[in-house]
């Protein structure tokens, strides 16, 4: 124990029978400290060093400390003793410590943000377009398809159909991945995945949402492409070119196929159809 902690709090320790924070191994030679009851600043101090002491002699690699918003007071703390922030969500804070002298292959937070771009077409040949309240594109009368960010925990087919619920008030269903591009620096300097995806119109009454939505409309899709950002924009411009290509039957995207990881988890792979032979 360092020599300021007090008598009182060493008595304290001795009495609950306290010796090193309580951790779980993790499968890659580290801890995990997920602190949850409240604890002296000063105790925790000790118990941390003594604890790091402790890891280090047993040569493990990596220590992650997770605080509740709770426990915020123990932050400097934990920085003091060499901890780095690594991410944080709504009700909690990680930071993260690599204790030997070897290069540190602890894994970064999260690198990308993933959105979708919604294209839903009638028989009319008409594409449901938006004109958006915010973001670069207020103002600009450009009429662009739904867009939005894909929710933590749900399928890129999921956030799609939500997205156009949302924002118009059409009901759909998902039929395709039809293509996706990388991007980098972008939101919060993070990379950005964005998948334009194929929906069918379940229902054509467009009501649309006024806090994100200026305006929204069945637009011929002649007019679409037309538009001059469209044209003068590369990648926009390719865009609606793939989508008018699949309309047309010349091009094939990415069917959901439901699946299970080897961890037991429902998942979805994305395949193109032309490849389900495979299936049989």
């Amino acid at each position: 124990m360092s020599a300021s902690t007090s008598l009182l709090d060493k008595k304290q320790m001795e009495s609950e029978g306290i010796g090193l924070l309580h951790y779980v191994e993790d499968r890659h030679g580290g801890v995990i400290v997920n602190m949850e009851k409240p604890m002296d600043s000063k105790v925790f101090s000790s118990l941390l060093n003594d604890s790091l002491s402790h890891w280090r002699e047993q040569g493990k690699k990596g220590v992650w400390i997770k605080l509740p918003l709770g426990l915020s007071s123990l932050v400097d703390v934990v920085v003091k003793a060499g901890f780095r922030y690594h991410h944080a969500e709504p009700d909690y804070l990680m930071l993260v410590h690599w204790i030997p002298n070897i290069a540190d292959t602890l894994p970064a937070n999260a690198s990308h943000r993933v959105g979708i771009g919604a294209f839903v077409t009638n028989s009319n040949r008409e594409v449901l377009v938006v004109q958006e309240c915010n973001g670069i594109f207020k103002g600009t009368g450009v009429w662009k398809m739904p867009t939005g960010t894909v929710n933590e925990g749900e399928d890129i087919s999921t956030a799609a159909i939500r997205e156009v619920k949302e924002e118009t008030g059409i009901e759909t269903e998902f039929v395709e991945v039809l293509a996706f591009r990388q991007s980098h620096q972008s939101f919060f300097q993070k990379s950005d995945l964005f998948f334009v995806c194929m929906l069918q119109p379940c229902s054509f009454n467009i009501e649309m949402q006024p806090s994100e939505i200026e305006a929204a409309q069945w637009m011929p899709i002649k007019d679409y492409a037309d538009q001059p950002f469209m044209r003068d924009n590369e990648l926009f411009d390719f865009v609606a070119k793939i989508c008018f290509s699949k309309l047309d039957g010349n091009y094939s995207g990415l069917k959901p196929l439901p699946s299970t990881t080897s961890s037991g988890k429902k998942t979805f792979l994305y395949f193109n159809h032309d490849a389900s032979h495979l299936l049989t």
